[in-house]
């Protein structure tokens, strides 16, 4: 059996500045008709920063939905759909972190909520570290720290680290390390 959906009609819920909310009319495989509402998404990058002696650089900052501040690793959107993720990674961690990695590897793409938003995450690893200075956007404040690549993954276990790109990709790191 064919498991694609294939799309009837769409229609623009709400066209927002970051995100954009669809209500979709489907054929299902089985030839009725479905209903589905997503999200779509430009697109984002984040970024694990390995240092030569293990340690990762990570993020402390306030995330509104959630109402928590949580621990990640360097991340943020593209600029556009068109944009090179590999530069969009290089300059999330440079604004971020001040940052700037010798190398950059693909770790692979992260979907966070499939069911219902068209997001995808392009991973990667940095190694070979070079700190500068930051550059924060302005509505963008958050403390940066470091600790054991190991120690992170064991947080990761703990629960301590509850958002799902972070986890991915620092357990996709140790097991690659």
């Amino acid at each position: 059996m064919e498991l694609i959906e294939k799309t009837k009609e769409s229609e623009l819920i709400f066209d927002g500045v970051v995100v954009h909310l669809y209500r979709d009319t489907v054929t299902l495989p089985n030839g009725e008709e479905g209903i589905r509402e997503y999200v779509k998404h430009v697109g984002a990058v984040c970024v694990i920063p390995i240092t030569d002696d293990g340690e990762v650089i990570l993020e402390r900052q306030y995330r509104y939905a959630v109402g928590e501040t949580l621990i990640e690793i360097p991340a943020g959107k593209l600029n556009s759909a068109d944009e090179d993720p590999r530069e969009a990674a290089l300059r999330e961690l440079k604004e971020e972190t001040g940052i700037t990695p010798r190398e950059l590897i693909d770790m692979g793409i992260y979907y966070g909520s499939p069911a219902i938003m068209g997001e995808n995450i392009r991973m990667y690893m940095a190694r070979g570290l070079t700190f500068g200075d930051d550059h924060l956007d302005d509505d963008e404040f958050l403390e940066v720290f470091s600790i054991p690549l190991d120690e992170a993954a064991e947080m990761v276990l703990r629960g301590e680290i509850p958002d799902g790109k972070t986890q991915v990709a620092l357990l996709r790191a140790k097991m690659m390390m």
